[in-house]
């Protein structure tokens, strides 16, 4: 039973917390640095030279011209690898950079428990700290990128290592803040992070969950009201609430829908409005293998640029792209679509059909590919390994049918359709299927 005792113990150890976290965000506001966020009357500003900047940014390491090119302002990195290179091609392109600086997760106790691992990881970020700070390029440091931050006082080694590394950064580039990134809004580590540790900025890795990102910030606000950014969001990837088939392959959109869902996502989702919002950085500016070599990627694996390129221009400057994107509707394999679960069966022959949603009559040529699915993983990590491809094909662009023979081993596959066009641009699709034999 709650009683009046208990009530006001709790309010005062409230209002206590309340203040403390107060106070760590606020003591640390230094006009005269290079970048810093102000804040007036509830609205906060993140400042660089002098002047406001409202992050524009693409999470990625290249593309820096075409960046520059569609609006964007800004650059996420996720570890430090080229970053001397990064830096100069960011300045050359008038983009700021937001410099990750990778750590092990919290869960990892023996890295934390190591005096000598702490002291070697302070030691390599001191120097490099010291190397970069004065890069005009530097925008700020994410110290670790979607860290778990727990309750449990087991993890004080995790938390005195993440604090040291804050306090070092702090000291020695006070002209730069420190953010980093939790995945999804998480009550518990947003309390945790502001309670435990000394961090400028929160940001967010928020993809599906963005619908509810205004409503979260709302419904917390009582005990966390400070600047915030979204330092991935985009597309729902290869996890859990992704539809799938009926051997848990999940299965990608088009293209041409994927690109929907950053105009969509970014119109509706993004809480710009949002005083406390600083900004936010699009999910992948580049080409990587995650599952699949398209699911997230904006650009091919020769620099060609997606409609989603051209959907986050429209979106950052305010105008429509220039450029028509040949637009992929749907696959059809073996006149079935990736919901139907597509058996087939050992060496057969099998057709497959793109449908264009839009009459582009500069269709350069398609490009066809069957991969072996590396879909199953036992801890749900996303595949990173780049697969060579059983079979490859380039049609001219007059003919996006394709008659191909079905793999002989039974299991998953995947078959891939990359339209091109004359300008450099690209469509893509795949479509999930499973090849078994016959009893």
């Amino acid at each position: 039973m709650l009683t009046r005792t208990h009530l006001l113990f709790f309010l005062v150890t409230l209002s206590l917390l309340s203040a403390l976290m107060a106070c760590r965000g606020e003591r640390r506001t230094n006009k005269a640095a290079r970048v810093y966020v102000d804040q007036q009357e509830g609205r906060y500003t993140l400042m660089r030279d002098g002047k406001p900047f409202a992050v524009k940014g693409a999470g990625g390491f290249s593309h820096f011209q075409e960046l520059e090119e569609a609006g964007g302002n800004t650059l996420r990195t996720w570890d430090t690898t080229g970053l001397a290179a990064i830096l100069d091609s960011a300045g050359r392109h008038h983009l700021a950079v937001i410099v990750g600086l990778p750590l092990p997760n919290s869960s990892d106790l023996a890295l934390y428990e190591s005096p000598e691992s702490n002291q070697k990881r302070l030691q390599a970020f001191t120097s490099l700290v010291k190397r970069y700070k004065s890069h005009p390029s530097v925008l700020m440091w994410c110290l670790g990128n979607e860290l778990d931050f727990p309750y449990k006082w087991k993890y004080a080694d995790f938390y005195k290592a993440f604090s040291d590394l804050t306090d070092m950064i702090h000291t020695e580039d006070p002209d730069h803040p420190v953010t980093t990134t939790i995945l999804n809004f998480n009550s518990k580590y947003i309390f945790n992070l502001r309670l435990r540790c000394d961090i400028d900025i929160i940001s967010f890795n928020i993809f599906g969950r963005l619908s509810t990102l205004r409503q979260d910030l709302a419904d917390q606000a009582w005990f966390w009201k400070g600047p915030y950014m979204l330092l991935e969001w985009g597309v729902s990837g290869p996890w859990q609430g992704t539809e799938q088939t009926a051997w848990s392959a999940f299965i990608e959109d088009t293209s041409q829908k994927k690109a929907e869902v950053y105009r969509q996502r970014y119109r509706r989702d993004m809480p710009v409005e949002d005083p406390r919002f600083l900004g936010a950085c699009v999910f992948f500016w580049g080409n990587k293998q995650e599952t699949t070599p398209t699911w997230f990627s904006m650009f091919d694996e020769d620099g060609r640029s997606s409609e989603a390129v051209g959907i986050m221009r429209e979106l950052w400057t305010g105008r429509p792209s220039p450029v028509t994107y040949p637009q992929i509707r749907y696959m059809l394999l073996s006149q079935r679509g990736a919901r139907d679960n597509v058996l087939l069966t050992p060496g057969a022959e099998t057709g497959a059909e793109v449908l264009l949603s839009n009459r582009h009559n500069q269709i350069r040529s398609i490009r066809w590919q069957v991969f072996r699915e590396d879909w199953y993983r036992e801890n749900h990590r996303n595949s990173t390994r780049k697969l060579t491809p059983l079979m490859t094909v380039t049609g001219a662009g007059d003919n996006l049918r394709l008659t191909f023979s079905a793999p002989r081993e039974e299991g998953p596959y995947r078959i891939f359709a990359t339209v091109y066009d004359q300008g450099g641009h690209f469509s893509s699709c795949n479509t999930p299927f499973y090849v078994i034999r016959q009893p």
